[in-house]
């Protein structure tokens, strides 16, 4: 990736999270080598040349033998595996777990069929963003959801205290945090003809965002048809002493074609599909609405409230946000995070929160908040990299069209 050298992006990607939480995160993230943890395939990833930063807590691989570029393109003109498993699976059952959980998050989850999931976000008493999370509807008395590994401390404190709460009144719900799987993300378009090789079942009735619970490789996993590069392709959460071996197979089945990929290009990917990095582009003080997610607070939930900040969230739906996410294309160096925006005369609009070389499109794009009326592609701004301005125009999301498996 153009901007930096590797050690500055893992110092870049370390920030990030760290910014989030500082009085949580930075200490994990910085801690020293033998305080990380280490994921099931840790030693896989360094027996095939992953380079391992600090990230969140864990040892992570940044990249591998190929360049950071070369990853991003292979995983569009192929497919890419990664290893996620330091994100944080959480399962809440009971016959209340929905109710309890539409107190904190702002989608409809009752509203979803058996199988079905959806992005959300929890929210604070203002309507900030705690995190964002993927959350699925196995069965009424079955949530999962995974949230993000730089917000697990402070999301599983908020959880558990509101449901000590709940449960003193009388709610039925508990929870189950599963630290005994790992979780890889299977992404591009050679991620479902690769992992049909290893399941019976019929991977073309599975559609994006959708739930399933079948054998791979003849292990009991958890399906998601969902990630995080605007590509089709699956999170697999799977016993962590079968990680490895599920792994070797689906690498083994695309015949060198699906290469394993880091944290890297993971971030080149999630910025070409236009897609949020909790502590850049959402943080506590940022709204759903101001960050472009009003899609996910369902009809209901606009009717009805009920979630915490639900008062400013639905002011903002009826009046419109002061600032809005908008997608950017500039000139000059790649923009990073804290650029500043400002309009054609030179007044501050607004900054940045993500940005970089975009390897598929061979330009600089970037991500971040500007005032209400300066928000509408084709607008003309200039962007401030390193004290120096240089033309740069609002530009419509996801930069790279995506690729979801949807019904036709």
């Amino acid at each position: 990736m153009r901007g930096g050298g590797l050690w500055q992006l893992g110092q870049s990607i370390t920030r990030r999270l760290a910014q989030s939480e500082k009085k949580v995160v930075t200490r994990r993230c910085f801690a020293s080598e033998a305080e990380l943890k280490k994921t099931a395939l840790y030693d896989f990833h360094v027996a095939n040349g992953g380079k391992m930063v600090p990230f969140a807590g864990w040892s992570m691989p940044i990249q591998y033998k190929d360049s950071i570029m070369d990853s991003t393109v292979n995983c569009r003109e192929n497919g890419s595996l990664f290893d996620v498993s330091h994100m944080c699976g959480v399962s809440l059952k009971g016959k209340d777990c929905i109710p309890f959980l539409e107190k904190l998050v702002i989608g409809d989850i009752a509203g979803l069929a058996p199988g079905t999931g959806t992005l959300s976000v929890f929210t604070n008493e203002k309507g900030g963003a705690i995190d964002d999370t993927v959350i699925t509807k196995v069965k009424d008395d079955h949530i999962y959801l995974v949230v993000n590994a730089g917000c697990r401390d402070k999301d599983l404190e908020h959880i558990e205290g509101h449901m000590k709460s709940f449960k003193a009144k009388g709610g039925d719900v508990s929870w189950h945090i599963h630290d005994e799987r790992s979780l890889l993300a299977l992404q591009g378009p050679l991620a479902a003809p690769v992992l049909q090789h290893l399941t019976k079942d019929d991977l073309s009735k599975v559609y994006f965002g959708e739930f399933r619970m079948m054998d791979v490789n003849g292990v009991h996993c958890y399906i998601t048809r969902t990630g995080y590069t605007g590509e089709d392709g699956f999170e697999i959460s799977i016993p962590s002493e079968n990680a490895l071996d599920i792994t070797k197979a689906i690498l083994e089945k695309s015949e060198g074609k699906i290469r394993l990929t880091g944290l890297g290009a993971r971030d080149s990917l999630r910025l070409e599909a236009g897609l949020c990095l909790y502590g850049n582009d959402m943080e506590q003080h940022i709204t759903p609405v101001e960050a472009g997610l009003t899609w996910a607070i369902g009809k209901r939930r606009r009717a009805e409230g009920g979630f915490l900040g639900a008062e400013v969230i639905l002011k903002q739906i009826a009046d419109g946000p002061k600032i809005r996410r908008v997608g950017l294309i500039s000139s000059g160096p790649p923009a990073r995070s804290h650029c500043e925006i400002l309009d054609v005369e030179g007044k501050g609009l607004g900054e940045v929160t993500s940005g970089g070389f975009s390897p598929c499109l061979k330009k600089n794009i970037a991500m971040g908040y500007v005032k209400s009326g300066s928000h509408k592609a084709g607008t003309k701004v200039n962007i401030v990299i390193r004290g120096k301005s240089y033309d740069g125009v609002v530009t419509k999301m996801p930069f790279v069209p995506a690729k979801y498996y949807k019904p036709t």
